[in-house]
């Protein structure tokens, strides 16, 4: 009896490795710090074949990109906090992993970054709505909104640095952003 499953191919065991190489680099140097030629030597391969898989740093980092957003059982904070508890967790979770300001940063002009970031909060955010709004059959709409509330401060608070938003003490803004993602996750849009 002959077995039907595939054999993997040289290629595949040399894209495993340099995905393996690049995860332990970006967590170990960050983004910004990690090279090509690094993550390479790491994997025991030419530089330029990483190029040849990948195309470039930020695709490559794409492609690495695994976030478990963590976020918290939404269902055992009491109903009217929970969105002042997702901005909390959120912010808390920019600050301390600057692997997600790069995801974010690359998102916007790379297109499997952006798929990745949509990934992320598809597979991550979505069910955490789910479980919280009048109407699960909504919870991807409201999903896509509050995103856009996170996401949007994230880029003017870590990308962009735009001053008012980097300087402002997180409680501030998490008392201004938590009522419009409350509101995302419990009331009704009429």
């Amino acid at each position: 009896m002959t077995s039907t499953r595939p054999v993997p191919r040289r290629s595949d065991a040399t894209r495993a490795s340099i995905l393996s190489a690049a995860r332990e680099r970006f967590a170990a140097d960050g983004y910004e710090r990690a090279t090509i030629r690094a993550i390479a030597a790491d994997a025991g391969i030419d530089p330029a074949m990483v190029m040849r898989y990948f195309g470039s740093k930020e695709k490559l980092f794409a492609t690495a990109a695994e976030f478990d957003l963590r976020l918290p059982d939404l269902a055992a904070v009491p109903a009217g906090e929970a969105g002042r508890r997702m901005v909390e967790h959120f912010l808390e979770r920019w600050e301390d992993d600057e692997t997600l300001t790069a995801l974010l940063r690359a998102a916007v002009t790379n297109p499997p970054a952006a798929e990745r970031m949509q990934a992320i909060f598809a597979g991550q955010v979505a069910p955490a709505v789910a479980t919280l709004c009048p109407d699960p059959a909504q919870a991807p709409a409201r999903a896509g909104l509050i995103a856009s509330q996170i996401l949007g401060a994230a880029l003017c608070r870590y990308v962009l640095r735009l001053p008012p938003m980097a300087a402002m003490p997180a409680a501030e803004v998490v008392a201004w952003l938590g009522p419009t993602v409350q509101r995302y996750l419990a009331e009704d849009p009429g």
